[in-house]
C-alpha cells in the first residue's frame, strides 16, 4: 500500500493514498455496528465470516498512517521532536479516552433512569464505577480501569508509546527493529505480559494487550516507511490469501463445525495449540493478538491491494468520498461512534428490533458519522481565517501616503487630545 504519486510530481512527494483512507472509513463503520448492542446488522461484519475483523483493519491502517504523519518529523526534525510530537498524540488520545469513558458512562446512567425495563449500567458491567467511584476514577486516569468497552484506545496509546523505540533501532539496523517487534510479540505469550484493567479484581487485564497487537500496528509502519517490501501480486500469491481466507472461513464458522465435525477438531487444535502440542500461543487470541488472526488479516489485506491494484482511482469516486472523509477523521469518529453505538442501542430497545428499526438506526448514526467527519474536516481549513483575510480592509497607495502625512515626527503618531 505504497502511497500514490500524481503525475508531473516530483519523486519524494507524497499524496494520500486512498485506499488508507477509504478502509479506515470502512472500519469506523464497522466498529459502530459492531458495538450496538443486538444489533442484526452485525451479524454481517468481517468479524462473522473469519478471525479478524475490523479491529485489525483499524489497527493496521493507523500504522501505516502514524508512518506517514511522523515518520518523516523523526527523519527531518530529529529524534527528540519527533518523540515530542509522538507524545503529544498520546496525550490527545488519553484526553480523547476518558472523555469517552465519562461521556458513555453518563448516557447510560440517564438511560438506566428513565428506562423502566433495561439496566444499561450493569449491560456495561459499569456497576463498580457507579458503586464505588473513587478508586475507578483514579484507575480510570491511571489506565488501572478499561472495561471491554473501553478497550481500544488504550491499546493505541501503547502501541505508539513504543514507536520511538522502534525508530530507535531501525536506526541501527532495520533488522534491529524486526526482531525487538517479534521478539517483545513472542515474549508477551511466553511471559505473560499483560496490563490490569480493574482495581477490585487482580485477575482482569486489558482485553487488547498492545504489546501483542503492536506486531500488526509496526507492519503497516514498516511498510508504510519503506523498511520491508510488500510481497508481489501474482497468481500464486493470491491463490495462497485465498486458500487462507476460505479455510478462516471454515475454521470460525461453526456452521460448518455442524456438517464436517473434522473441521471443529481443526478449529480445536488452533485454538488450544498448547494441549495437543505444546505450543503456548493463543493462536486465535484477540487478547494477544493470535498469529491465525494476523496471517487472516494479511491475507485479505494482499486480496485488496491485488483487486486495487492500477485501479486505485475508483476510490476517488463521488460514492467512496463520505467513506473517505471518515476515514481521514478517524479519532474523532471513533469516539463519536462509541458514544452513538450505546444510544442506538437504547433507541432499538424504545422502537424495537425490526428490519426497518434497524435500517434506520444503522444509517442514521452511519450519516452522524459522515456528518462529524466533514465538520472536522471542515474545521480544520480554519475557515474563519478566509474569512478575516476578506474582511481586512486593503490601503490604498494615496491613503497610505495620507496616513503618512498624519504621522508625527520620526514615524510616530501623535497622542490624540484628551
Amino acid at each position: 500500500m505504497h502511497a500514490m504519486q500524481t503525475s508531473g510530481s516530483s519523486p519524494k512527494q507524497r499524496v494520500r493514498d486512498p485506499r488508507l483512507d477509504f478502509f479506515r472509513g470502512v472500519a469506523m463503520l464497522i466498529i459502530f455496528v459492531a458495538h450496538v448492542p443486538a444489533n442484526y446488522w452485525g451479524r454481517f461484519i468481517p468479524a462473522r465470516f473469519g478471525p479478524s475483523d475490523a479491529t485489525e483493519m483499524f489497527v493496521f491502517c493507523s500504522g501505516f498512517a502514524a508512518a506517514i504523519a511522523f515518520g518523516g518529523t523523526f527523519v527531518k526534525a530529529g529524534f527528540w521532536l519527533g518523540t515530542a510530537r509522538v507524545a503529544y498524540r498520546i496525550f490527545t488520545l488519553y484526553i480523547a479516552h476518558i472523555m469517552m469513558f465519562l461521556s458513555i458512562a453518563i448516557a447510560v446512567y440517564i438511560g438506566t433512569q428513565i428506562s423502566t425495563e433495561k439496566d444499561y449500567v450493569t449491560g456495561l458491567a459499569l456497576n463498580p464505577f457507579f458503586n464505588d467511584p473513587g478508586p475507578q476514577l483514579v484507575g480510570l486516569f491511571t489506565l488501572t480501569y478499561v472495561p471491554n468497552y473501553f478497550d481500544i484506545m488504550p491499546m493505541y496509546i501503547g502501541v505508539l508509546a513504543m514507536m520511538p523505540i522502534v525508530i530507535l533501532a531501525q536506526r541501527v539496523h532495520t533488522a534491529l527493529a524486526v526482531a525487538l517487534v517479534v521478539g517483545v510479540y513472542m515474549l508477551q505469550w511466553n511471559l505473560q505480559w499483560d496490563f490490569p484493567s480493574a482495581p477490585f479484581n487482580e485477575s482482569y487485564v486489558w482485553f487488547f494487550n498492545p504489546l501483542g497487537w503492536q506486531l500488526l500496528f509496526f507492519t503497516g509502519f514498516a511498510l508504510s516507511r519503506g523498511w520491508i517490501k510488500p510481497p508481489p501480486i501474482n497468481t500464486w500469491g493470491i491463490l495462497l490469501a485465498i486458500a487462507v481466507v476460505v479455510l478462516g472461513y471454515l475454521i470460525w464458522n461453526r456452521a460448518t463445525w455442524r456438517a464436517f465435525p473434522e473441521v471443529k477438531v481443526l478449529y480445536d487444535m488452533v485454538k488450544e495449540p498448547a494441549v495437543l502440542f505444546g505450543i503456548d500461543f493463543g493462536l486465535l487470541g484477540k487478547t494477544d493478538f493470535g498469529l491465525v488472526r494476523y496471517a487472516h488479516f494479511l491475507a485479505l489485506a494482499y486480496l485488496a491491494v491485488a483487486i486495487l491494484k492500477g485501479r486505485e482511482q475508483i476510490l476517488y469516486a463521488a460514492i467512496f468520498k463520505p467513506i473517505r472523509k471518515v476515514g481521514q477523521q478517524a479519532l474523532v469518529t471513533f469516539v463519536v461512534s462509541m458514544f452513538l453505538s450505546r444510544i442506538a442501542g437504547m433507541m432499538l430497545d424504545y422502537l424495537g428490533r425490526e428490519p426497518l428499526t434497524f435500517a434506520l438506526v444503522n444509517l442514521t448514526g452511519m450519516g452522524i458519522l459522515v456528518g462529524v467527519a466533514y465538520f472536522v474536516g471542515w474545521y480544520k481549513t480554519q475557515p474563519w481565517r478566509q474569512t478575516e483575510k476578506k474582511a481586512r480592509p486593503t490601503m490604498t497607495s494615496e491613503a497610505l501616503a495620507s496616513d503618512t502625512d498624519r504621522r508625527a515626527p520620526g514615524g510616530a503618531r501623535p497622542m490624540p487630545a484628551e
